[in-house]
């Protein structure tokens, strides 16, 4: 450690499989080092983390599927409120938009829309669910939809969810009565089984990661007419060969647009792809370990300097510089976090 400061990490992991909860560290700004400061398992199973307006937010990866807030200003974070249900099965994803709180739950294949109260609590009350529809041709993965993630677009206008079970990525509005509604949905190559996706920094592409086969689809983003077009799909590992089992799981870009990266478990690497000007070429450089095993998440702090995987089977959250030339990770270290699912950052330094 270099004694500079540059603020918080919070860590997700899951209680049921040995994890503490959310875990906080101090994150250094000269190398990019975590070290852990303590944690909460006020919340079953917080299997993935966002921070929003002061506060830190929480789904709560259950059968009986919740939400939560929790405040900053005390180490480890204090629940702000009773967690929230959500009228949906296994969470595994959540993000603020506006004045409401979004999560994709999985086992349930929905998306569920909370207000946020005044003082940022999700309140239960308000919840509006919007179920998804379909199947794929995966015989035990597709037999019904399973959301993975939603979030909103660069623009805010729209929310946007990853259905890994459909082979598809809905586009939803607002309503003025504050219910969500389906506005255009994108269907994927058959069997796919997109996970997650990233926005480039100009807002007018998209890169879906998807989980049951290698591969990452670059799409057409219009935040105009909310619509998704895909152009390619891109192998991330270096070749189509075999190769067991290979489950890509995160997919995260550069701020400045250069380059995006991917976790892939079972392989247990990090492939790093370059990104042209524009953002709608992206071509395959290299293959990195991600320093542990099944690499659950990946995330970078907010100087876009360092790069982290939270390897959820190897239970620990490892840290790699960037080299700002090659986009090429290079690890510097890591720390022991049992069944860690995901890592997020306050915005200080």
């Amino acid at each position: 450690m270099s004694g500079s400061q540059a603020g918080r990490a919070y860590i997700g992991s899951f209680t049921a499989a040995g994890g503490r909860g959310i875990v906080t560290a101090s994150l250094d700004a000269q190398d990019g080092s975590l070290t852990l400061l303590d944690a909460t398992d006020a919340l079953a199973d917080p299997s993935y983390l966002t921070l929003s307006g002061g506060l830190l937010y929480a789904v709560s990866e259950t059968r009986d599927g919740a939400v939560a807030a929790f405040r900053t200003d005390t180490v480890p974070p204090q629940l702000a409120a009773p967690p929230a249900p959500v009228d949906g099965a296994g969470p595994t994803h959540l993000a603020v938009w506006g004045d409401r709180v979004l999560t994709a739950n999985y086992n349930s294949g929905s998306v569920s829309c909370l207000p946020l109260r005044a003082d940022g609590t999700p309140d239960a009350a308000g919840t509006d669910v919007l179920r998804h529809s379909g199947s794929g041709p995966h015989p035990q993965r597709q037999q019904t939809p399973h959301a993975h993630q939603v979030l909103p677009d660069p623009s805010g206008r729209w929310a946007v969810s990853v259905d890994l079970g459909t082979d598809s990525v809905r586009v939803c509005a607002l309503s003025q009565d504050g219910r969500l509604t389906l506005h255009h949905e994108t269907a994927l190559r058959p069997g796919s089984g997109p996970r997650h996706l990233a926005f480039h920094p100009s807002g007018g592409y998209a890169y879906v990661l998807n989980e049951l086969t290698p591969t990452l689809t670059v799409c057409r983003w219009d935040a105009v007419d909310g619509t998704l077009k895909p152009l390619t799909e891109l192998l991330v590992l270096p070749d189509a060969g075999p190769r067991g089992d290979a489950y890509p799981s995160e997919v995260v870009v550069a701020p400045d647009g250069r380059f995006l990266w991917t976790a892939t478990r079972g392989e247990d690497i990090i492939s790093v792809f370059s990104l042209d000007a524009t953002g709608e070429s992206a071509t395959l450089l290299a293959t990195v370990s991600c320093g542990g095993d099944w690499p659950r998440d990946l995330a970078l702090d907010p100087s876009g300097r360092f790069l982290y995987a939270a390897n959820e089977r190897s239970g620990d959250v490892t840290w790699f510089t960037v080299d700002q030339e090659s986009g090429l990770p290079v690890r510097g270290g890591s720390v022991r976090v049992p069944a860690a699912s995901c890592v997020v950052f306050d915005q200080a330094g």
